[in-house]
């Protein structure tokens, strides 16, 4: 199953921020933990991530120091800010109705019949 670009980019502010709550993270583990995550479903690349992580850091959601660690390059590492926080809560706010509503609509009446695509031929 690939995930669609649209759904990817509207669940990376959250998915992002909501890591970051774990603790100071630099991007390739980033990109490790959305992997494991998701079960190897988003793989994303360091193009989505990290023009995201520098727009984080512009709104203020996030800041980011560089750390040397022992026999390896320097590393930028992130953080969330407490503006990220209450970001991270209203996304959190946001995604919480649009999955109940998802999950409304897809359980409707009780009814556990497979999804079944059909062609819609428009209003009859």
């Amino acid at each position: 199953m690939k995930v669609t670009k649209d759904l990817v980019a509207a669940s990376a502010t959250p998915m992002v921020l909501g890591i970051l709550t774990e603790g100071d993270s630099y991007g390739y583990a980033i990109l490790r933990r959305i992997n494991e995550l998701s079960g190897g479903e988003l793989d994303w690349t360091e193009g989505l991530l990290y023009p995201l992580l520098h727009r984080l850091e512009r709104l203020g959601h996030v800041e980011s120091t560089w750390q040397a660690v022992a026999g390896e390059r320097r590393r930028k590492y992130y953080r969330i800010t407490p503006g990220g926080l209450a970001e991270l809560a209203e996304q959190r706010r946001q995604w919480d109705t649009v999955v109940s509503a998802l999950k409304e609509i897809w359980s409707g009446s009780g009814d556990a019949r497979p999804l079944i695509a059909m062609p819609w031929g428009g209003p009859a």
